[in-house]
């Protein structure tokens, strides 16, 4: 099933991995010339200039929405986690209740196609019973818990968090959800490819009820009426542009004030369903949002409620079931949504699998075979030059007064740092793992992971938890923690690679640290302190020129058009691009300073080694994607296309046209007028 997950406040530096290509890494140089196009030049359009050649030549393999360069890492990563599952997998001595046992007999039920094909959904029959038999809206309201007690993400998230403005604890969160579409925008937009898309929504809900056993006039009806209740949830849904405000999702409330906020719904009731406190004090991210569904449990029937409760469980559970419901929940979430044409190999949906409700099990074995001790000590050492770096940049920001200045650097001062793996695993004891059934262990995972969730609220936050799992492909800031977190499975190549020279490696590995470190400065992350409490530490002068200076982040990214009718959301992307023009500006001075006291590294390629710098992060980015995975990241995502991060904040620096020799008026040069810095 689909874990349920609250937003937490923090920002990553990937939207998704979901490609795989070969980053040739030319004589351990770090980058490849024969991918470039210099037909194209570099001060005219340099993503082209830097990848032309590759994207000429490249197809989207049928089984991806999007090839591209940086994704060979995260397939690398999926090879050796393969390895490590296949031999445990066929550990016959493995100890019960062991690593080895819980990862090998997880990955061995998945990969058992026999048996999900015998099963069919009958895993999801006890909870379809239980949907059955509910009368009226109380017992909505238990059968609410319990499904939210399971892990399945019904009409709303709920979950542990950092108070906002106590950090050190943790606090119960209720926040806006229940939908199946990317958000509200999808249900909201009449234009015609939303209207499509809607329509074929409605078709795939039917399709999955017919799967059930429903004969195809009433799934037909029951689709209808899942799309009712989603689109009622969905216009009362804050969009995603909104839910960048995380101060505005800040509402601390009693039980007694949560009653008086849904009159329908017992607040009370619902904790003691999930095992906690009846008069738990939460945070009600989005109270609009919860008004109006309970408006809708009086209005809406309660025969209603329940086929989209047995939507919402069938949906969480698809990809748990036999092939036909995993074969028509791709065919809508995987082609139609994002244009794939395959999908993948069962092994390699199985590895997923492992690693999202195995995670840190698994990983346990993964950083044994792939990350070494001098691996993390000098990535150490690069965080350290980079933090290093980013303090002059905070002391010589002219805009900024000495007093939000001293807050900025003792802010910085304050970031914790967590490098490849965690120092204390999860304990998976309680989580009982056998070769009985794959839907049993995915139930029982999802079950797990939300028993350690609920069990969170009341008590002071874990700091050496992580948000990702060790072979993660990705970095993230976690505001509420102050701290940059670097999972061992980016800490390769192409994103660091010790064969290649330091400019490809401060373009690459460098200007992630930047990005992750300018998150804690970006529009979100200035909003917290040093100790992760949401707090304004900046005069209102200083807000002033952050605000404007950010504006002109959200302005250029407003006019980048991703086809005809679309362009992206400055609005939306504002955070990540304000990290990666942060993280290159910093990473490019903090190998400017590297060089300093020795002998000025040799031309490769003809290339200088700051033109080196550049193209080691343009190529990093190089992608193909389909129409459909483009407007799905454009419209629901607040990471831009790869495009638009490589040109974007290069046109913005004065340190790339003067690698590259570009002139005002040229495309790549934003005149000095339109030109953003902030950090």
């Amino acid at each position: 099933m689909r874990f349920m997950n609250f937003r937490v406040a923090g920002a990553a530096l990937l939207a998704c991995v979901g490609g795989l290509a070969a980053l040739a890494q030319n004589g351990g140089h770090g980058f490849d010339a024969s991918r470039m196009d210099t037909s194209v030049a570099a001060c005219t359009d340099f993503y082209q200039f830097a990848n032309g050649n590759w994207l000429k030549a490249t197809q989207i393999p049928a089984a991806f929405p999007s090839w591209g360069s940086f994704n060979i890492l995260a397939e690398n990563n999926r090879n050796t986690l393969r390895e490590i599952l296949d031999e445990a997998s066929k550990d016959a001595k493995a100890k019960a209740g062991s690593t080895e046992q819980k990862i090998g007999d997880f990955y061995a039920t998945c990969m058992d196609e026999q048996k999900r094909e015998a099963e069919g959904a009958k895993p999801l029959a006890p909870y379809l019973a239980r949907i059955d038999k509910i009368g009226d809206v109380k017992g909505l309201e238990m059968e609410l818990a319990y499904l939210h007690k399971e892990g399945v993400p019904v009409l709303f998230g709920f979950g542990a968090g950092p108070d906002f403005k106590n950090s050190s604890m943790e606090i119960g969160n209720a926040g806006q959800g229940g939908l199946s579409l990317p958000n509200k925008d999808y249900y909201t937009k009449t234009d015609d490819k939303s209207k499509q898309l809607r329509d074929a929504f409605v078709r795939h809900v039917s399709a999955m009820f017919q799967l059930l056993g429903d004969a195809p006039a009433q799934a037909d009806r029951e689709a209808q009426t899942v799309l009712t209740i989603e689109t009622r949830l969905a216009e009362n849904s804050r969009s995603p542009v909104e839910l960048r405000e995380v101060e505005k999702q800040y509402h601390i409330m009693s039980a007694a004030d949560l009653d008086k906020l849904t009159p329908h719904f017992s607040w009370g009731d619902y904790f003691a369903g999930l095992g906690l406190p009846k008069n738990l004090q939460i945070n009600m991210a989005h109270p609009e949002f919860f008004q109006a569904a309970d408006k809708m449990l009086a209005d809406v029937p309660v025969a209603d409620w329940k086929t989209y409760m047995r939507w919402q469980l069938l949906n969480a559970a698809a990809d748990a079931l036999s092939s036909k419901f995993e074969t028509e929940n791709f065919n809508f979430y995987g082609k139609t949504l994002t244009g794939r044409k395959e999908q993948f190999p069962r092994w390699r949906r199985c590895v997923s699998s492992t690693d999202n409700n195995l995670g840190e099990a698994l990983g346990q074995t993964y950083v044994a075979r792939a990350f070494t001790p001098d691996a993390k000590r000098r990535m150490q050492e690069m965080v350290g030059n980079l933090i290093s770096a980013f303090r002059d940049r905070l002391e010589a920001a002219s805009w900024m007064s000495d007093e939000t200045r001293k807050a900025a650097v003792a802010k910085l001062a304050a970031f914790g740092q967590k490098i490849g793996y965690p120092d204390k695993w999860i304990d998976y004891t309680r989580l009982q793992i056998s070769r009985d059934s794959y839907a049993a262990n995915i139930i029982r995972a999802s079950e797990f992971q939300q028993w350690r969730d609920l069990n969170k609220i009341g008590k002071p936050v874990d700091k050496t938890e992580w948000g990702m799992t060790p072979p993660t492909v990705n970095a993230y800031n976690n505001w509420l923690r102050n701290e940059i977190v670097f999972p061992a499975g980016i800490l390769q190549p192409p994103f660091f690679n010790p064969a290649a020279d330091d400019a490809i490696n401060y373009g690459g590995i460098g200007a992630v640290i930047g990005h992750e470190i300018t998150h804690g400065f970006d529009d979100e992350g200035a909003k917290f302190d040093l100790a992760g409490n949401l707090k304004d530490w900046w005069t209102p002068a200083d807000m002033k020129n952050f605000e404007d200076r950010s504006n002109c982040i959200v302005k250029q990214f407003d006019a980048f058009e991703v086809e005809p009718g679309l362009r992206e959301t400055g609005k939306l992307v504002s955070g990540e691009s304000i990290a990666d023009l942060g993280g290159l500006t910093v990473a490019y001075h903090a190998f400017e300073k590297s060089l300093q006291g020795k002998p000025r590294p040799a031309s490769i390629d003809d290339f200088t080694p700051e033109q080196r710098f550049f193209l080691g992060w343009a190529q990093v980015w190089a992608e193909k994607s389909t129409p459909e995975y483009e407007r799905l990241i454009a419209q629901s995502n607040e990471h831009p296309l790869g495009r638009f991060r490589v040109n974007g904040p290069l046109s913005n620096m004065s340190e790339f046209a003067q690698a590259f020799q570009c002139k005002v008026g040229d495309p790549m040069v934003r005149p000095e007028t339109e030109r953003c810095q902030i950090w």
